[in-house]
């Protein structure tokens, strides 16, 4: 099933904010006989949770302060936690140590946050005390919209550098280990993972239809749902293959993230070899792929690390891949050329926010803000946005007919799905 791409931009938070708590170079902080940090639960030393699959994004229940159940997306990419919406703090009335401005790629103001520190946050049996956390003052990244469920913020490295965390994209489970005590399992084929500045980074290779081998420095980022994406400034031999289409890719702070997509012919990583891969290469305009210390020359994202039972070892340099039960399916973008974002308190109502430019969906004559009411006949409002996406990007050259709402009046829309790229 297609998964509408989104790409969650926190750099620059990752930027203002150091991290809370010890790193996997140092021992666990204490405060007296008290334990910072995540911990795994007494005498255990391994413990299993489930997960949500969302657009490719890892989705995990976290309990704040004991008191709030929220939703947080597993992000190998961000140093600190974020929640997106005050209102949750505010409500267990937590006192912010400073407030801070988040600027955007030309030092313009975004966005005001908070920190509150020495927050608690727990993970079904797993606890983790004296966390720092970032509170932005308005969400502006809307991400129960565009992932069509409640999710209210963004956890990473307080994990990553405790655990090693094994994820199975095929049985929605996480399993964090204690690090002292993992093995790694058979079948699974070990890559070099540097970890710096809190990121992970594989080095990767990959050739265009000129089949000259390229290779790269590429952070593999949980928090973005797209397969791969290439930083064309990062390499004078980079460029963006034809063809091409320029299309939404996410959101950031700073609103919506835009590009190209096309397609790489061959992407290895470690032993693994992929071909047609949908690749993602980004507007320097609306995101900026270089802001931090570390260099790169792009990301892989959940879209590849979704096709693997995944084991990222921080702690000792390490990322273990085996082939999950989607590994061979073919690479698609977006075939109906719709960004559709749920709204509503149930998230039951579908808007298309954009329709990109040339598609089939254009011609057939729908516009941003028709409101989607039927699809083949399935009723939008018993659908997630998930099923969706799913039935208006089915496969190639199938068939979708719409109903949708445009100024309370209900209009037939019929268009066939054709591959622009």
């Amino acid at each position: 099933m297609y998964k509408q791409t989104f790409l969650v931009l926190f750099t620059l938070i990752s930027l203002i904010a150091k991290p809370a708590l010890a790193s996997f170079n140092e021992k666990p902080d204490t405060i007296g006989t008290i334990q910072l940090g995540f911990v795994l639960p007494a005498d255990k030393h391994q413990m299993s949770i489930p997960f949500e699959l969302n657009n490719n994004l890892i989705v995990i229940d976290v309990l704040l302060n004991n008191a709030i159940p929220l939703k947080f997306i597993l992000d190998t990419g961000v140093r600190t936690s974020v929640l997106t919406e005050k209102i949750f703090t505010d409500l267990l009335n937590l006192t912010y140590s400073r407030k801070i401005t988040i600027p955007g790629i030309g030092g313009e103001k975004l966005v005001d946050a908070y920190v509150t520190n020495n927050v608690t946050l727990k993970i079904q049996d797993m606890i983790g005390r004296g966390h720092a956390l970032i509170v932005l003052e308005e969400d502006l990244l809307q991400l129960k919209n565009y992932l069509g469920s409640n999710v209210h913020g963004v956890l990473g490295y307080e994990l990553f550098s405790r655990f090693v965390i094994e994820v199975n994209y095929d049985t929605k489970y996480i399993t964090f280990y204690d690090p002292d005590f993992y093995r790694p399992k058979r079948g699974f084929k070990e890559i070099d993972l540097n970890i710096e500045d809190t990121k992970p980074y594989v080095n990767a290779s990959f050739s265009f239809k000129d089949n000259v081998v390229r290779t790269g420095k590429f952070m593999v980022d949980t928090g973005a749902s797209h397969s791969f994406l290439i930083d064309k400034h990062s390499n004078p031999g980079y460029y963006i293959p034809e063809p091409s289409i320029k299309s939404h890719l996410g959101r950031g702070l700073a609103g919506d993230l835009y590009g190209e997509i096309s397609r790489v012919e061959h992407l290895s990583v470690g032993p693994f070899a992929f071909e047609e891969v949908i690749t993602t290469f980004p507007d320097t305009s609306t995101y900026d792929i270089d802001v931090g210390a570390v260099p790169r020359n792009g990301t892989i994202g959940g879209g590849l690390m979704s096709r693997f039972k995944v084991v990222f070892d921080f702690v000792h340099g390490k990322l273990y891949l085996k082939k999950g039960r989607s590994y061979n399916k073919s690479f698609e973008y977006n075939l109906s050329g719709l960004i559709v974002k749920a709204t509503g308190i149930d998230l039951n109502t579908f808007e298309v926010t954009e329709v990109r430019k040339g598609c089939a969906a254009q011609e057939a004559g729908i516009i941003a803000g028709d409101q989607i009411v039927l699809i083949n006949g399935h009723y939008t409002k018993d659908l997630t946005l998930d099923e969706v996406l799913g039935l208006i990007n089915l496969k190639e050259n199938k068939t979708i007919r719409m109903i949708v709402l445009r100024d309370k009046i209900r209009t037939k829309i019929q268009f066939k799905l054709v591959r622009q790229v």
